[in-house]
């Protein structure tokens, strides 16, 4: 596997227009605001998010309708309808926008603005998982019917300290930023607090530039987002809106982020069915915890440090399966890849339990993925499915991997706190 080889020019992130709610259109910021549409839990956590407002940013990014097509038209009309009715309207001037999350045991700040696009290759923006092609083309499909970016993609990069020691280039200009007073301000129901300044001043407009021209970035959430706005700019035939992406930039170095797991709920698998199947192969140890959830995710972080482990759930207890192995995973697990790359745990899940255990193909009908722990618990005991309880991985081996080129399996990590959608939006139609 090559080294994935840095160009010259880095990053490229300019201003434009934001859509955004206007405030005395809606009843509140907080409550037109989303999640990202792939950690959104159906339909529980759709209907929730559809009923707190009726101008609820849900409607753009998981519009309801037959079919998919209807849905994205139907998206499209309701996005024309709220421009038309004054609920979302255009910044008056192009800006980068500085955004900032905290809930009182972590700051986030980074940069939303339009990313000049760019394939793996070329060594600016690194993808570090798979996707899946079913999604991209939902997703291209609702962006080429509305003209819209609804949601940032999170990007991480590591920025420069100055000579004093403080931020230098685009940190500087952040931390200049939040002193004044933000476009808006408000807190969502999970708690975190919401803050979002425009930057219009050429001179800082240009710092920010120049220094991240020397910069990469690791794609931390939104792969399946990137991998669209790439499918979206190889149909034009000109240059033109659809060469940039929306996305959000966060310098690691200053504010690092939290990695959480991607959990998978198996809705035709029970639980009995998984650990007979388990059993018989001999592929891993079993053992039967009968303790809360969060007593069962020490067992599980424990269990992970010594090696690959996985907790599975749905008929009420916890199954911790760990010491898989060596022979099964040597035979199941392809040799072409960093040994990083095969000691990963989704790694291992995907190639030895769903493909030669479970024998469960990675398809939506089969397979849904969930980000919320109790939420993967509870829609398995539900449905009678299995759910598996992932441990994260580290964001050093997310990125050593990503710098190889190598991606790792889909739906591997849980990059946060993820920006909320419905702050600032992007159109591709205005200039």
């Amino acid at each position: 596997m090559t080294t994935t080889g840095r160009t010259d020019d880095g990053l490229r992130l300019i201003p434009f227009r934001g859509l955004r709610y206007v405030p005395e259109r809606v009843g509140s910021l907080a409550a037109v605001t989303s999640p990202p549409y792939d950690v959104v839990v159906r339909p529980d956590g759709l209907l929730h998010l559809e009923s707190a407002d009726p101008y609820n940013i849900v409607r753009l990014i998981l519009p309801q309708a037959a079919t998919p097509t209807a849905r994205h038209q139907q998206a499209a009309l309701t996005l024309d309808d709220w421009l038309s009715e004054g609920v979302l309207a255009p910044d008056p001037e192009p800006a980068l926008y500085v955004y900032e999350q905290h809930d009182g045991g972590l700051l986030q700040r980074g940069l939303i603005g339009a990313l000049a696009l760019s394939e793996p290759g070329e060594g600016v923006v690194l993808p570090h998982e798979d996707v899946m092609p079913h999604v991209v083309e939902d997703r291209a499909d609702l962006m080429r019917t509305t003209a819209a970016h609804f949601e940032p993609l999170l990007l991480t990069y590591h920025g420069d300290t100055g000579a004093g020691g403080g931020p230098s280039g685009a940190g500087a200009v952040i931390e200049r930023t939040v002193r004044r007073e933000p476009l808006l301000s408000t807190t969502t129901e999970d708690g975190y607090s919401h803050r979002l300044w425009a930057v219009t001043d050429p001179a800082d407009l240009a710092e920010i530039q120049s220094d991240l021209a020397h910069h990469q970035a690791v794609i931390a959430d939104g792969h399946h987002r990137w991998a669209t706005y790439l499918r979206l700019r190889s149909e034009q035939s000109a240059p033109g809106p659809w060469d940039f992406g929306l996305v959000l930039l966060v310098d690691t170095a200053r504010y690092p982020l939290r990695v959480r797991a991607i959990h998978r709920l198996l809705h035709r698998l029970p639980v009995g069915d998984a650990l007979a199947a388990v059993a018989e192969t001999g592929a891993f140890r079993i053992r039967t915890l009968s303790v809360p959830l969060p007593d069962a995710l020490d067992v599980l972080a424990e269990a992970s440090s010594a090696g690959n482990a996985f907790l599975l759930a749905g008929d009420g207890h916890f199954h911790l399966l760990d010491r898989p192995d060596p022979e099964l995973l040597a035979r199941t697990i392809r040799t072409d890849r960093p040994q990083a790359w095969r000691d990963l745990d989704a790694t291992v899940l995907h190639s030895t339990l769903l493909d030669h255990v479970w024998r469960i193909p990675d398809a939506p009908e089969d397979i849904m993925y969930i980000h919320d722990t109790a939420a993967a618990v509870e829609q398995a005991e539900r449905r009678g499915g299995t759910a598996v309880l992932m441990h994260p991985v580290r964001e050093g081996v997310v990125r050593d991997l990503a710098r190889q080129g190598v991606t790792m399996p889909r739906k591997s990590t849980s990059f946060g706190p993820k920006p909320a959608t419905g702050l600032v939006l992007r159109s591709l139609t205005v200039n």
